[in-house]
């Protein structure tokens, strides 16, 4: 008897892999079928048709399982929302680690997809529901912002090979500057304009006040975070946060071989860059949070960026708390604490 259809799908830029599959009393899964579909409308409508084909009993619950893969999950997630189905969109290295769990070596998209549907047939997943058209918009202006940084960037680093050059061509550099300009007049506008985004909700615009209460913490570093994490939707922990940013901790141990330990950098890579420059004021003027956390860190290592990488990584585990809580930056709070668990032990 099926007690549940399962929908895998591998999505990738321009075709998703699909696979459904049934579970059983006896917890047996059985793929029941597969098909490759183009990630467009003509593509999700096709998926529909054929989802419906072999979900032949509709009286048995189905839910679709997918990764969340940059941007190109999401008009598939949004088109199967809106006819009705569960959707579940897993972080990438949590589904990794499923893999792992059920012993799938190998990896190709077809592979993950049945992995996915076995993963959505087993499991009871969180369902989905489509980013808010507030964070939609935050992380378009966010992300635009952060294009233009990388522009502004290119064009300084290009301004100065020309200066350094043996014969300097005063009509390149002209233009160059020209455009320098007018990047730090879009970057000026830009930045008004995800102010005004952030204080035209009201909940929003308290919950990122209290975040930067935390010294190097700016309306533009919370707001790249929270919208490339949809408001820490799909986060059930900060192990979570941390995985997603790429922050989760690689060892590289095996009997007497100890490897070096490094971060993963298998996450948004976005997060990561904000939060690069804030680490050094965090560590200077933020409090002893931070400034023990990179000396005990760098007393272990003799790594100075490897302990502004852990203060990045508070700073993250920080914003997801606060951002829950709803409470603003208390640098005590930690003091606190063992104060009051050494009362309690007395």
């Amino acid at each position: 008897m099926i007690i549940k259809y399962s929908v895998g799908l591998d999505v990738s830029g321009k075709e998703i892999k699909c696979c459904i599959s049934t579970i059983d009393a006896t917890q047996a899964v059985k793929v029941k079928a597969t098909t490759t579909i183009p990630n467009s409308l003509v593509g999700f409508k096709k998926l529909h048709i054929w989802i419906g084909k072999h979900h032949a009993d509709k009286s048995v619950h189905l839910v679709a399982c997918m990764e969340a893969t940059g941007v190109y999950h999401e008009n598939c997630a949004l088109f199967l929302n809106e006819h009705s189905y569960a959707v579940s969109i897993i972080i990438p290295n949590k589904a990794k680690k499923y893999f792992q769990s059920i012993g799938l070596k190998s990896k190709n998209d077809s592979i993950d997809a049945k992995g996915l549907a076995q993963m959505g047939a087993e499991q009871k997943l969180k369902t989905w529901s489509p980013m808010s058209k507030e964070f939609y918009s935050l992380r378009a202006l966010t992300r635009h912002y952060q294009s233009l940084q990388e522009r502004k960037t290119s064009i300084e680093n290009q301004i100065h090979a020309e200066q350094s050059g043996m014969y300097v061509t005063k009509m390149v550099i002209k233009d160059l500057n020209a455009s320098l300009r007018q990047i730090e007049k879009q970057l000026k506008e830009l930045m008004k304009s995800i102010k005004t985004h952030i204080r035209s909700n009201k909940e929003m615009a308290t919950k990122v006040e209290n975040i930067c209460t935390v010294k190097g913490l700016s309306d533009l570093t919370v707001a790249t975070i929270i919208a490339e994490t949809n408001g820490f939707e799909l986060f059930e922990n900060q192990k979570q946060v941390v995985s997603y940013a790429g922050y989760d901790i690689i060892e590289n141990q095996s009997g007497t071989h100890i490897g070096k330990t490094k971060i993963s950098k298998r996450g948004n890579p976005r997060i990561r860059r904000i939060l690069f420059m804030p680490a050094f004021t965090a560590k200077k003027y933020g409090g002893p949070v931070f400034s023990s956390l990179y000396e005990r860190t760098f007393a272990k290592h003799g790594i100075k960026m490897k302990s502004y990488v852990a203060v990045q990584k508070k700073l993250l585990v920080l914003i997801y708390h606060l951002w829950r809580k709803n409470v603003p930056f208390d640098p005590n709070y930690h003091l606190k604490m063992k104060e009051e668990k050494m009362l309690v032990t007395v």
